[in-house]
């Protein structure tokens, strides 16, 4: 019934926010004006999402390093994060694949009627960081304290195993006031992320509102072929996560994503992961999956299994090269979908993580960046679709791993009977004592 609530509440702020920033576009007598406008809206989202950015790291932290704590032994560890990296990977290959496939079908690209950018033109996208070799020093922290500032969730998800790896190895008796502190800090967070959920049709509202008014309707009508292969990419890609996910969940997969359409809806809307992670712990819960797996694999799937993003980079730069009339050959599609599956592990923390991965791409199979800036017009938008698939994604792939594990009830419906009204935090501890 919550969990209705908040997808009535999130959908109305959503078309709300939709007619108010047609009509801030409409009124606005120029597109310095309209930004400006757009401004004011991005107000009320930026505070909602740094109020989730807030609450991601001691979340990320206190539930990682509880579940890890009760596992038991580093084996259990190990298995788990094998299973789920098997997951994210075949979900990564068939992303790219689906991206790369209806790119060369479609061709979106293929006879644009817009005027191409200047080849040379700059995209202002930080770039040169983005190499493996950075990626690879990058995941461990050199600062706990400074992966907590900025929310690095994968270097944070490293110092919590260790953290949890060593509380699980001591005696009871030297770690039993800090897993209990542990254990209740899960619960204290999940509340903040109660108050904190109750401003989501709000943000979802002034995100939207600032979205069109700067853009404008008009703006779908003109990218409208690539706006609708890409969504219906999208489609596809959520029929496949779907029916894999059938394959070991059966029909409770459709339980599954009737229970995760306020997550969807929520990640849509804000095109932002973050702020629907809370939520996807908790629905999660609902669902049955034990907490001691979805802790570890939700935050591992942050960074490791992003299917819609990955479709949209494939997409994007066959997109790319139609646009400026440039083939590229089978064979370097091949080579470049390899290069887009070891590059895209270092998004986690990058700001408009999608577009850097695109434009750090592009010149190593000398396609002009400047493409990218066809793209970056209605990114917004993209973005919205990506995002939520992404929600999609690392769901099924966390009721995957712990029906593979066992640790899986067999209904969620006696969580749910036993808990009632409960909040986030009762549901969650609930699932972990399963």
């Amino acid at each position: 019934m919550n969990a209705n609530k908040l997808t009535l509440r999130i959908m109305i702020g959503m078309v709300l926010g939709i007619l108010a920033g047609y009509a801030a576009h409409e009124w606005a007598n120029s597109p310095g004006h309209a930004k400006e406008i757009a401004s004011y809206f991005s107000i009320l989202s930026d505070i909602f999402l740094r109020m989730i950015k807030m609450i991601i790291a001691p979340l990320v932290f206190s539930t990682v390093v509880s579940g890890i704590a009760n596992m038991g032994d580093s084996k259990s560890v190990g298995r788990v994060g094998a299973k789920a990296l098997l997951w994210f990977i075949s979900a990564s290959i068939v992303s790219l694949l689906l991206g790369c496939l209806l790119a060369n079908v479609l061709q979106p690209g293929v006879g644009l009627g817009m005027a191409l950018p200047d080849a040379h033109a700059s995209t202002n996208l930080a770039t040169k960081s983005l190499t493996v070799g950075n990626f690879l020093v990058n995941v461990f922290p050199k600062s706990i304290f400074e992966a907590f500032a900025t929310n690095q969730i994968l270097q944070i998800l490293i110092f919590s195993i260790f953290f949890g790896l060593a509380l699980a190895s001591l005696p009871d008796a030297q770690t039993k006031t800090l897993k209990s502190m542990t254990d209740e800090a899960v619960h204290v967070m999940i509340k903040v992320t109660d108050f904190v959920m109750q401003f989501a049709p709000v943000g979802v509202f002034a995100a939207m509102s600032a979205a069109i008014a700067t853009q404008g309707l008009g703006v779908l009508g003109t990218y409208g072929k690539l706006i609708g292969a890409f969504y219906a990419g999208l489609v596809i890609l959520t029929f496949l996560l779907i029916f894999a996910g059938w394959l070991f969940l059966g029909r409770r997969v459709f339980t599954l994503m009737q229970m995760m359409r306020s997550v969807m809806l929520l990640a849509f809307s804000t095109a932002s992961s973050e702020a629907a992670y809370p939520k996807t712990m908790e629905q999660l819960a609902k669902f049955g999956a034990n907490n001691r797996i979805t802790s570890f694999v939700l935050p591992l799937g942050y960074s490791f299994n992003l299917d819609g993003s990955m479709l949209y980079q494939s997409f994007a730069i066959l997109f790319i090269a139609q646009a400026f009339g440039i083939d590229m050959p089978i064979s370097q599609q091949l080579v470049m979908l390899a290069v887009l599956m070891v590059s895209s592990k270092g998004m986690a923390g990058v700001a408009r993580a999608s577009l850097v991965v695109v434009a750090a791409v592009l010149p190593m199979f000398n396609l002009p960046e400047s493409g990218l800036l066809l793209i970056m017009a209605i990114d917004q938008f993209l973005d919205m679709g990506r995002t939520a698939i992404n929600v999609v994604g690392n769901s099924i792939a966390t009721a995957v791993v712990a029906r593979w594990e066992g640790q899986l009830a067999e209904s969620g419906e006696a969580i749910d009977a036993d808990l009632g009204d409960a909040s986030e935090g009762e549901l969650i501890a609930s699932a972990a004592r399963a």
